[in-house]
This record gives structure tokens, C-alpha cells and sequence, in this order.
């Protein structure tokens, strides 16, 4: 018997929902910083944040399926679905900071743009304009980290929670 035809217990539905609800508010912390906060994301900002739009309901699936004892194989094949984009996460947050610390350069449309043209009708009608920061400046830093290294923290911590999870053998 593989790890992941190994009957799913308590251990999965558990860990399931705990992934769900950390993934939920890994995201919902970033939209709280952008709507509430006034962080307006880049590019890269909003591309790390898919894998948790994908994981929260797959995380739910999974915690369903353990609940209700579907097969084995789904349960914990859920679970390693999430463990996969929270490795991509994790490589979108390390790239992001990398671009951030100016080791790599980011993406050639993610970069300081203009301000726009007024076309000599005045600054009012560009108050619409909108212009997407830079992808290579941290929006802010907590203990000096920024939000994409910290998406970084984050994403390794649930990834390895969900591969433990998905692999692990013993059934409770």
C-alpha cells in the first residue's frame, strides 16, 4: 500500500481544514493590506496570490472528502495538489523578493512606468490614470522582510504541512 492509498483519518480532514483556513487568511490578509491598507499590489503581487485561490477550495474538498471517507487516493491527492501550489508560492515569493533585493530582474512589464500624458486637458482628467508600482520596490517591510518574502514564509510552512499530510502513512 503507497501513502496515498493509505486510509485518510483525522490527520487529513484536519490538517485540510487547517490548510484551507491559513490559506484564506494568507490571502485575505493580502487584500485586507491592499483595500484596507492602501498597498496597491504589482504584478507579481497579484500573480503570487492564485495558488491560494486555487488551494482554499481544493483544501475544503479535501477536508470533505476525508470527512465523508471518500477514496483515499482523492483525499490525500488533494492534499498534495495544495502542497504543489504552495511550492509554486513559495518560488513566486523567493522570485518576488529576489526582485525586490535586486538580485534578478523581475518581469520587463512589471517595472517604474510614466506618469500619464494629461493630452493638455489638465491633472484632473488623470486622476482615473491608474499606474501599477514597481515590481523591484517593496510596498512595506515587517522585521525586514518584505510581503513577498513573508508569502514566501508562509507558503513553505503550509506546503510542508500539506506533503506531510498527503504522505503521511500512519492512519488515526
Amino acid at each position: 500500500m503507497t501513502s496515498l492509498t493509505a486510509p485518510a483519518g483525522t490527520t487529513q480532514t484536519r490538517s485540510a481544514l487547517f490548510l484551507a483556513l491559513a490559506m484564506a487568511a494568507t490571502v485575505g490578509t493580502a487584500l485586507g493590506f491592499q483595500y484596507l491598507g492602501g498597498y496597491i499590489p504589482c504584478k507579481l503581487c497579484l500573480e503570487e496570490r492564485i495558488p491560494y485561490y486555487a488551494g482554499v477550495p481544493l483544501m475544503v474538498l479535501a477536508a470533505i472528502s476525508a470527512a465523508l471517507r471518500w477514496p483515499p487516493v482523492l483525499t490525500r491527492g488533494l492534499l498534495a495538489i495544495g502542497g504543489a501550489l504552495m511550492v509554486w508560492s513559495l518560488y513566486m515569493g523567493v522570485y518576488h523578493a529576489g526582485v525586490e533585493w535586486k538580485f534578478w530582474p523581475g518581469p520587463t512589464d512589471c517595472g517604474a512606468v510614466e506618469a500619464p500624458s494629461t493630452g493638455g486637458k489638465g491633472i484632473l482628467d488623470s486622476i482615473n490614470t491608474f499606474i501599477p508600482p514597481s515590481c523591484d520596490e517593496a510596498a512595506g517591510r515587517f522585521l525586514g522582510i518584505s510581503f513577498a518574502g513573508w508569502n514566501a514564509v508562509a507558503s513553505l510552512i503550509l506546503g510542508g504541512i500539506a506533503w506531510w499530510s498527503a504522505f503521511r502513512r500512519k492512519c488515526d
